[in-house]
């Protein structure tokens, strides 16, 4: 068992960014948790996924589902019924990054897709909700801290939710650590520090969005380091 975690979420087609970070990961001392939301707004989805199918599969890297690959497995599934919800949320440029252009129709795009990354879409779809290690837990979006046992939180709220996950006091005797939501937002003073409150430690630094891309060390004790690109 590694005695040290290295955490990133919220990539969003940010490839380089991505690499860059993983420079400071030490992959003989850390287990690499990512936090999920590696497509979508960014430009290079594609490599994102691929890259972290990479990690998972040679270095056992962990990913947490994020909404955007939920929004994503969707657009795949019913097309019809997802494809306005997935393009207003960025997922035009993820299908870019797969091939797809204006002389394509959404149709012809699926079934490329579909073809062609067949094991990637499997890895995606069967992509766990939260991970825990020592006094943590890592999610995308956050847990329901209104239930008894927070394992029993929906499926959308593992991915979706926000205030009532960020404002209910935490009494789990754990550190949960989440993306999904800025941290200028949590801040309430735009600007993208990593936000610690109330044994909750977000991590989303807005990274297509001209912030920050962290990669978060943590250890027994919390935050042991980070750094960001």
């Amino acid at each position: 068992m590694y005695n040290e975690v290295f955490v990133v979420s919220d990539i969003h087609g940010e490839y380089k960014k991505f690499k860059e970070i993983l420079k400071y990961w030490d992959s003989n001392r850390q287990q690499l948790i990512l936090l999920g939301d590696l497509c979508d707004r960014g430009l290079q989805s594609y490599e994102c996924f691929y890259l972290a199918k990479y990690l998972c599969d040679n270095y056992g890297a962990i990913l947490i589902k994020g909404n955007h690959e939920d929004l994503f497995l969707k657009f795949l599934n019913k097309t019809e019924d997802f494809k306005e919800n997935y393009i207003k949320n960025g997922g035009l440029k993820t299908l870019e990054s797969f091939g797809y252009s204006e002389n394509n129709t959404f149709k012809d795009i699926v079934l490329d897709i579909k073809k062609n990354n067949d094991k990637l879409i499997e890895f995606l779809t069967y992509l766990p909700n939260f991970y825990e290690w020592n006094d943590y837990i890592f999610v995308h979006a956050g847990v329901n801290l209104k239930i008894n046992n927070w394992k029993d939180t929906s499926i959308r709220d593992f991915m979706w939710i926000r205030e009532d996950f960020h404002f209910t006091p935490n009494r789990l005797n754990k550190t949960i650590v989440f993306g999904h939501t800025e941290t200028k937002i949590l801040n309430k003073n735009n600007k993208y520090d990593i936000w610690i409150h109330d044994n909750k430690i977000g991590i989303d630094g807005g990274a297509v969005y001209g912030g920050y891309l962290y990669g978060v060390i943590l250890d027994v004790h919390g935050i042991k380091d980070y750094v960001y690109v």
